[in-house]
Formats: C-alpha cells, structure tokens, sequence
C-alpha cells in the first residue's frame, strides 16, 4: 500500500529568504521518513510551489496510486498549488498544520536585528496560515479532507498520523479481500440480511458465493494424516475437554482440514456460513463439525462468522486488519446488580484474545440449529475493548461503534463465548442507544480501545460512523 505526501510553500519567498527552502524541505523528509517507518510505501511529490508542479505532482501520485494524501504547509502558500493535485486523485487528504517546535523563539528571533532575517525564521514557523484558506477551498468544492494540528516532535501528532496511516491499509486490506458465503442465511433473522451490491460498493470486497458441495468435496479428500495434524493443532491451541469423543474430535478435525483447503482455494480472507438441511445428510454432518476449524481461521484472521451475518464477517475483518481480534458476539442479558451486559454466540470465536486459554467442548445440542457437536467456550481478555457493528441502515451502509470494558466475573459455561461488558453511559443507557441506533443483533468484538481508527476508516469510506458513549 501506499501514502502519498506532497508540500507546499510560495516560490516567492525562496529568492528572498535564504535557506527557508531547504529548511522546509528537510521538515518534508521528516515526516516522509517517519511515516515511511509505519510499515508502508510513501511516494513524495516533493514541494509544490506553483501550478506546473501541481499537475507533475498530481500525475505522480495518481500513477503510483496512493490510498490516502497527507498535504504538509511548511508554509504560507496559495490555494492554487493545492486544488490542482487534489482535485485530480479523487482520495482523502489529511491537512499537516505541523510547525517545527512548540512554540516559536520569540526572544531569539527578536534578537536577530535584521528585519528580512526575522521574517525568514517567522515564516519558517508559519504553517497555520494557510489552513483556513485550503479548508475554505475544500469545503466549497466538497472535497474530503481532515486536518492533523501540532508540533513535529510531539507524540499525539505521530499517533494521529499513525491512526490515518492504519486505516488507510485497513481499507485497503477490505478491497482486496475475497468473502465466501456459504450457504444461505438463518431463515427469518430479517436484521441478518444485507445487500450485497452496497456492501461490495462501500468496502470493495469480493463475494464469492460457494456450496456445502463444494466443502464437502474438498472433505471427501482429506487424508487420516491430515486429520491428525489437526488434532494435534486442536490440542495445542484450545484445552480439549475430556468430555470430548474421540470420533467427534477426528469429525471437526476432518471439516476444519477441508475448511483450510477451501480458503486456500478460494484465496478467501473472510467468510460467513450457515446451512440447514435435510435431517441426517452428508451436508448436515459437515456444518455441523465447522466450529473449531472456523475459530482456528478467526484466530488466524480469517474471520468467520455464522448464520450467515456477512455485515458482522465484515466487522470482524475490520477489527482484524486494525490487530484487535474481533470475536462473533451478541448481547444475551443483563445484570443490572452489577450494571454490565454480557454478550456471547455459540460457534467461531477469536481465540487469540481469549482471558486464558480457549475450551473445546460437547454439546448435545445446537440450540436453535439441528444437530450436535463441538463447540467453544471463552470469555474475551479482561480489559478495554471496541465493539463494532455495520449497519444497513435507511439511508444506506455505516458503523457504529462503542467502547467499554471487559470485566471479571460470573459467566455460563455452556459452550459458548460468555463475556461481561461494562460501559461508562451504563448497560440500561447503553442497550437503548445501541439497539436504536438499528445494528442487527450480531456484532464484533475486539480488544482495546481503537473508536478513533474505526472513526478515520468510515472517513476514507465516506461512510458515517455512529458512537455510542
């Protein structure tokens, strides 16, 4: 993926002030390297200083197809310089109001005696002059852009940049995944279904519709050596009730082995399933052994999510592409006693952010589902975390967001993902703003407090994000 950075500044002033060009140059390598050190690709269009080097700039960016533009003042410059660049690439621009210290050396400055010398250093500090006269342009012709205000040395500055830097690659992580559907959805959930043209639309990804045939196939071929690889990655990563059958655990071994096949078939990053059929065929035998071959590709980031919530999967891939998990959930009841909500589902989870180590379990029943199997039994890690849902609303597609905490406590342990979730507007407030604001029932759940970077994502997907607080 890459950024793309430009500077501008006034030609006029280079012959007038020595030095001040290459001043604000270096400042401009500053910032390029620093981001550059994010992980990512930063094309430089250097400094832009008159309309000529507007159009080359903009022709470099748009052939080195950035996914996001950071616009740095190093100085007063023109509106003019600007509008040419962005106008022509068609992406999010985030404003750099950065000056070089916190504070301008007025007694330094002062100092120097010479007029045309202090007004070289004052406009070396001068980056806010500008910002008015770009945001006034942007506003009048619609253009999407945020701005970032500080210092160069100063840590939230870096953590702001880092944040859009971040939601950047996540967006361009969501346009170049592949979701499978498999199956079809859970009869009758009306919140559950989406349409997915807008959802291909808003986030750019892929839907690959597949059959249980298709699983089926690919499970007709796994070999006993396979199967017992997987065992052996069932005992390493979860803690295997005794209460386990042996044939139910070679059963979810087997389907979580072709599970792998199919991802790796379909190149899927994604997938949301759901299946019913008739009692007793080959079809119900697989779906109904999916549960801790899914919960092994969430864990991997490869989220999974049931009954077919192909709005939740892409939440859950959100949250993964950010590292905060994102583990299937839906709110099940309240403890007013102790003001927390406690939200869980039976079948995938996010095992890598499990309060301690993941149990698989019997269950003898699939309550509302036919069949029985294995299932999973975690609470999600004790400390912040965001929840996430995406909406198809009235007027079309946007997030809502919600941060809280994860607190200790009582929980059922009935093979199933049980947490107790906390928040600072308290569970009754809380209920009631979320459910209004129209999520479906499912959501996704991941560690720490990331509402921000969720919030910067909806930006560069010009779609609204809602946060409950």
């Amino acid at each position: 993926m890459k950024i793309g950075l430009f500077g501008i500044g006034l030609n006029t002033y280079w012959g007038q002030f020595e030095g001040l060009l290459d001043r604000l140059e270096g400042y401009r390598r500053e910032i390029a390297d620093r981001i550059g050190a994010m992980g990512v690709e930063v094309t430089d269009a250097g400094m832009v200083d008159d309309p000529t080097k507007a159009d080359a700039a903009a022709a470099l960016l748009k052939e080195n197809d950035v996914e996001l533009v950071f616009l740095y003042i190093s100085t007063y410059a023109l509106s003019s310089t600007v509008l040419p660049v962005v106008s022509r690439l068609n992406v999010p621009v985030v404003v750099l109001n950065l000056q070089p210290t916190a504070a301008i050396d007025y007694d330094y400055i002062n100092s120097l005696g010479d007029r045309g010398r202090m007004t070289g250093e004052w406009l070396a500090n001068c980056q806010a002059c500008s910002v008015p006269e770009v945001a006034c342009v942007f506003n009048r012709l619609g253009l999407r852009y945020d701005i970032v205000t500080g210092y160069l040395g100063e840590e939230s500055v870096w953590e702001q940049i880092g944040g859009w830097v971040e939601a950047a690659r996540v967006a361009h992580a969501l346009r170049h995944d592949r979701m499978g559907v498999l199956g079809h959805y859970y009869c009758g959930m009306l919140d559950v279904y989406t349409d997915l043209t807008k959802m291909s639309g808003v986030f750019g990804t892929h839907f690959e519709l597949l059959e249980m045939c298709q699983l089926k196939e690919l499970r007709d071929g796994v070999t006993a050596e396979e199967v017992q690889a997987k065992i052996d990655e069932f005992y390493d990563t979860f803690e295997v009730s005794s209460e386990c059958e042996r044939a139910e655990i070679e059963r979810a071994a087997r389907t979580s082995v072709a599970l792998d096949k199919l991802v790796k078939k379909y190149d899927l990053g994604s997938m949301a399933y759901y299946y019913e059929g008739a009692s007793g065929n080959d079809y119900e035998n697989v779906v109904t052994s999916v549960i801790a071959g899914n919960t092994l590709l969430t864990g991997k980031n490869i989220p999974v999510a049931g009954e077919c919530e192909v709005k939740n999967a892409e939440a859950m891939k959100i949250m993964a592409e950010f590292g905060a998990g994102g583990s299937f959930s839906e709110p099940y009841a309240m403890d007013f006693e102790d003001d927390v909500v406690l939200w869980g589902h039976d079948g995938p989870a996010h095992f890598a952010i499990a309060e301690g180590r993941v149990g698989l379990v019997p269950l003898p029943i699939y309550h509302g589902k036919p069949g029985k199997g294995l299932s999973i039994q975690m609470t999600v890690k004790h400390g912040p975390v965001t929840l996430l849902s995406v909406v198809e609303g009235r007027d079309g597609i946007f997030l809502l967001v919600a941060e809280g905490e994860s607190v200790p406590g009582k929980v059922l342990n009935i093979g199933n993902t049980n947490s107790r979730y906390r928040f600072g507007i308290g569970a009754r407030a809380f209920m009631d703003a979320w459910s209004k604001a129209g999520p479906a029932h499912h959501c996704a759940i991941g560690t720490g407090h990331i509402a921000d970077k969720i919030g910067k994502l909806a930006f560069l997907l010009s779609i609204p994000v809602v946060k409950i607080s």
